[in-house]
C-alpha cells in the first residue's frame, strides 16, 4: 500500500469482492433499484418485538448470506466492520455477537459503509488481514424515533427532509492473486470533518455536500486520477435530489466539472418521487445497499468497470441538536474496478 498526497492510499494488492448481498424493504423494494436486491422483506419488523432488534435481524441475515455467497465458512472470517445510525451502534453489537466473529464497529454515520470498505482494504493490503466482513444497515423506524419523533405523532416533514432506508448491505472481502479478474478496491480517500455551519437536521444534503466536494477534490489531488479517464462514474451517498444538485454547483465552483449524467447518488435513486420520499433517500443501508446490488452487479455485467464510491455522513446526534450545534460533516471515497 502506497500513501498518496495528505488524504489517499494506493492499494498495490486491491482486495477483491468475492461477495456483496443487499437487503431492502417494502418500500425500497417497490422503488425503481427493486429487482437489483437480493432480498426485499415482506415484513419490516421481522418478526421481531422492537424496530431496533428488527435491524439487527435484518443486517445479521445479510451479513450471513454474504458470507454463504462467498464460499467461505463463517468461522473463516477474520473481521466484521459495520455500523449503523443507532446509539452505540447497537445494530452492529448485536448482530457481530450472532456472528461470533472479531468485530470492529464503526460510526461515519450514512458514510460508514464506504468508511468500512477503505479501512478493511488498507488492513488488507497492509497484511494485517486475509479477509474481511464490511456491512451497514439502518431502518426507518429507529431512526425516526432516535433522531426526530415518535412515529405515533404523525409529525410532518419538511420538503427538504430525506426518508431513512430501511436496508443493509454487506460484502466480503478477500486477498487476491495480482492477475486474478474480479471487482476490486484499488484506492482509498479518508475525508476530513467539514461544517457549512447549517443547522437543520432536516436539511441534510445540503449539511453534507461540502465534505462530499472535499473528499472527491483531495481523491483527485493525491492520486492523480481524473474523472473519464479514471472513473465512469462517480457515486455518491447520501445527498438525495436537493444535495446532488449542490453538490454539482459547488465542483463547478473549484474547477472539478463532472457531467450531470455521470454523478449518480444512491439516496436520490431509490425512491421514485411518486413514492413522496421528499428530498430522497439515507441511512447507512442507503448506499450500502445500492453499492452491494445496482452499482457492483452492474459492473460485474460490463456494463461500467470503474467508479468511485463516495459515501457521507452527518455528524450529529440528537443531544448536539438540541443544544444548538451545527451539522459538521464527513465523505470517505473508494475506487473501484472490474478487471
Amino acid at each position: 500500500m502506497s500513501h498518496a498526497g495528505k488524504q489517499s492510499f494506493v492499494f498495490e494488492n486491491p482486495p477483491t469482492i468475492a461477495a456483496h448481498v443487499s437487503v431492502a424493504g417494502p418500500r425500497e423494494g417497490a422503488g425503481p433499484l427493486g429487482k437489483w436486491f437480493d432480498t426485499v422483506l415482506e415484513d419490516d419488523l421481522l418478526g421481531q418485538k422492537s424496530w431496533e432488534k428488527a435491524e439487527s435481524e435484518m443486517l445479521r441475515q445479510c451479513a450471513q448470506e454474504a458470507v454463504r455467497a462467498s464460499g467461505m465458512p463463517e468461522t473463516e472470517i477474520q473481521a466484521f466492520l459495520s455500523g449503523d445510525l443507532n446509539d452505540q451502534i447497537i445494530a452492529s453489537g448485536f448482530c457481530a455477537r450472532a456472528l461470533k466473529t472479531p468485530f470492529l464497529g464503526l460510526y461515519g454515520a450514512c458514510s460508514t459503509f464506504v468508511q468500512g470498505l477503505v479501512l478493511a482494504s488498507a488492513l488488507m493490503d497492509g497484511g494485517q488481514l486475509e479477509n474481511a466482513l464490511v456491512g451497514a444497515s439502518s431502518h426507518f423506524c429507529t431512526a425516526e424515533r432516535q433522531f426526530r419523533m415518535p412515529l405515533e405523532m404523525g409529525t410532518q416533514r419538511t420538503p427538504s427532509a430525506q426518508w431513512t432506508a430501511t436496508a443493509a448491505g454487506c460484502a466480503v472481502l478477500r486477498k487476491g492473486a495480482p492477475k486474478e479478474k474480479g471487482l476490486r478496491i484499488t484506492a482509498g480517500t479518508l475525508g476530513r470533518v467539514v461544517d457549512y455551519h447549517i443547522k437543520d437536521a432536516n436539511h441534510m444534503g445540503a449539511a453534507m455536500a461540502p465534505a462530499v466536494r472535499d473528499c472527491i477534490r483531495a481523491h483527485f489531488a493525491d492520486t492523480g486520477r481524473k474523472m473519464g479517464e479514471d472513473y465512469d462514474y462517480i457515486f455518491t451517498g447520501d445527498l438525495g435530489w436537493i444535495g446532488r444538485e449542490i453538490l454539482l454547483e459547488l465542483l463547478d465552483e473549484c474547477g472539478l466539472h463532472v457531467p450531470p449524467e455521470r454523478l449518480i447518488d444512491c439516496g436520490a435513486s431509490l425512491f421514485s418521487k411518486e413514492q413522496d420520499p421528499h428530498a430522497g433517500g439515507s441511512g447507512c443501508g442507503c448506499v450500502a445497499s445500492v453499492s452491494c446490488s445496482w452499482v457492483m452487479k452492474r459492473m460485474e455485467q460490463g456494463e461500467f468497470s470503474r467508479a468511485l464510491l463516495v459515501g457521507s455522513g452527518a455528524m450529529l446526534s440528537p443531544t448536539s441538536g438540541m443544544q444548538g450545534e451545527s451539522i459538521p460533516s464527513i465523505a470517505y471515497a473508494a475506487g473501484l474496478e472490474e478487471r
